[in-house]
């Protein structure tokens, strides 16, 4: 239907945007404090770019992806996630070679083909974070404690976060020989994608949705068990630090993120106030990404977080979302000189930093009076025939409905002052 939004997609109205505004001043303002500034990158990318990066055994790359040609034939795809656009952007303006590590914040919409559930939208928005330039698990601690800080400002309490090791590719190649003997036996029963990340990439397997699937996994080998040293002692870096950070964390061998990019450290938040797919903000180390992109060896770290899953956890949490902000007042008259009149005051006042409204239906001034009330105004702002001769305007208060007369060039002040 014209008039109806496509399926996965939602509209923002005015009375939910106020919320939106607040998650998004408070994730700014904790991306200052860590240091990190923002980047904006394109709606769409060229299709190869995440083929390469998320991988092409990926649920996103095989089955996600909105792709297109455009009229010169070249494939272009919407993003499904933010890190790739923002490697590729590190890539091109050679930020390497500008100070380091790079410390990177975006706010981005992203475009996933799924089933639309619970939090989940085939148009979806994500808060994203990557540091890029260096493999020291202080970057990989600061990332979490970012995360971690963040979500607290907004109230929210009721998370675990969960750390793993996807290891490297000198480990991880043992560890898939070891995975494939283990489903050897089992391949038949898995699904037909999961029979060909068999060969391809294996560790997909336990990311698979299929409740078959995921059956025929328990009891798989852990990655955890076959780590090599680097990979250890990195591991055991991270936790060291998360917890003289004072950051709370679990283990949790099952993490094993949804994008070919990550090596070593995989995180998640997780809660189960939204669902049984609960986690709310996900993330890891990609060492590799940026020169398989075609960049300079250079590591890198990060996370996403899904704006509207944020929104319904806290929603879910009972957190009150400050309401918009009320107008100052409404400027109200009667006749036509006090319409000339009351346009000149509301530039004035609005040249003050006020927010003053006007009344555009031409209703009476009762109706004025009743307008500002329903929108919340603090003050209403009276002229008329009289007000124009005396040069003074009638300032009533919404809430106490104390009025009082106060010259033309002192509304103003009258009005900051409360």
């Amino acid at each position: 239907m014209l008039t109806n939004a496509p399926k996965g997609t939602k509209d923002m109205l005015p009375s939910q945007s106020s919320g939106w505004r607040h998650v998004e001043r408070k994730f700014e303002e904790t991306c200052v404090k860590y240091g990190f500034a923002e980047i904006r990158t394109p709606v769409f990318e060229h299709t190869e770019l995440f083929e390469r990066s998320v991988g092409d055994t990926s649920d996103i790359v095989e089955k996600q992806m909105y792709t297109f040609s455009d009229y010169a034939g070249r494939s272009l795809t919407l993003r499904p996630e933010g890190t790739a656009g923002v490697a590729r952007a590190f890539i091109e303006h050679k930020l390497y070679a500008e100070t380091l590590p790079a410390k990177l914040r975006y706010e981005i919409s992203c475009f996933r083909y799924e089933k639309p559930q619970s939090g989940r939208f085939r148009e979806f928005h994500q808060f994203g974070a990557e540091v890029f330039g260096t493999d020291n698990m202080i970057a990989d601690a600061e990332v979490i404690a970012l995360a971690d800080d963040f979500l607290r400002s907004l109230g929210i309490e009721d998370l675990e976060l969960r750390v793993n090791s996807i290891g490297c590719p000198t480990c991880r190649s043992e560890y898939r020989t070891a995975l494939r003997d283990f489903l050897a036996p089992k391949r038949d029963a898995l699904c037909d994608l999961c029979n060909t990340r068999y060969e391809k990439n294996p560790m997909r397997i336990l990311d698979c949705k299929s409740p078959r699937c995921r059956e025929l996994t328990t009891g798989a080998p852990l990655m955890l068990d076959y780590l090599c040293e680097d990979c250890r002692i990195a591991f055991d870096e991270l936790r060291d630090n998360l917890t003289a950070a004072g950051i709370a964390h679990t283990v949790d061998p099952g993490i094993v993120r949804g994008l070919d990019y990550y090596t070593k450290t995989a995180f998640e938040f997780v809660t189960d106030r939204i669902g049984a797919q609960g986690a709310v903000c996900g993330g890891g180390r990609f060492d590799h990404l940026i020169e398989e992109l075609g960049g300079p060896p250079i590591p890198g770290v990060g996370f996403g977080l899904g704006i509207e899953r944020l929104l319904m956890l806290m929603e879910k949490c009972g957190i009150e979302i400050p309401s918009p902000p009320r107008p100052d007042a409404l400027v109200a008259f009667i006749g036509e000189d006090a319409r000339k009149g009351a346009l000149r005051l509301l530039k004035s006042l609005r040249g003050m930093g006020l927010s003053v409204e006007i009344d555009a239906l031409g209703r009476s001034v009762k109706n004025q009076i009743k307008y500002a009330d329903r929108i919340g105004a603090r003050y209403a702002v009276v002229i008329g025939d009289e007000e124009l001769r005396d040069g003074q305007a009638t300032v009533k208060d919404m809430e106490t409905g104390e009025q009082r007369r106060v010259e033309f060039k002192n509304v103003g002040e009258a009005l900051s002052r409360g």
